[in-house]
């Protein structure tokens, strides 16, 4: 029964990153567009926009950040290849509780940090320093629940990992891995 529970909750966070990772790939495009306007404004109608760099910006940090725990969940993040790829599958499982245990550890850091520094935006009404200066509460909210959700889905790849290391099969049934990697 808690087998079941702890499997319910890896499959739950990998569909809730999946979503969001695909979802927020949408953003791609329009953050192009705004590039190209901006582009076309400068340097063909000689009258530049105040606010596509603002937005590029913002728009670039939330496909990075919203994208990362994706990245994670594809297992797209870099590793360290060469001494990697030359274990067993069980050593890479004990490799993985070390990584994701210090990267649960980081982005448990810069959860609460991003958390302060929304505080702080809302309290004292942050802007961006530029000439259209829009509010930054929205990316610090963003970085918050980014950094959450790479929290949650290392903490299923890291029960993944125990659960293989210890049995040596793996945790989630195959056929979401291979969804995974067929998306």
């Amino acid at each position: 029964m808690i087998m079941t529970a702890i499997r319910r909750y890896c499959l739950s966070v990998h569909a809730v990153v999946a979503f969001i990772g695909k979802s927020v790939s949408y953003l791609m495009p329009i953050l192009a567009f705004v590039v190209a306007f901006e582009v076309f404004s400068r340097y063909i109608l000689n009258k530049p926009t105040i606010w596509a760099y603002d937005t590029s910006l913002f728009m670039f940090g939330y496909i990075a950040a919203l994208g990362g725990a994706y990245a994670q969940q594809q297992r797209a993040h870099i590793n360290v290849d060469i001494l990697y790829n030359k274990v067993s599958a069980r050593t890479k499982s004990i490799f993985n509780l070390f990584s994701f245990a210090l990267a649960m550890l980081f982005m448990v850091i810069v959860c609460k940090m991003s958390i302060g520094k929304f505080e702080e935006a809302l309290e004292f009404n942050y802007r961006r320093q530029s000439e259209w200066g829009p509010h930054v509460h929205h990316y610090w909210l963003m970085m918050t629940i980014a950094s959450g959700l790479l929290i949650l889905q290392l903490s299923s790849d890291w029960i993944e990992s125990i659960y293989h290391a210890i049995t040596g099969k793996p945790f989630l049934p195959d056929d979401i891995r291979h969804q995974e990697e067929n998306a």
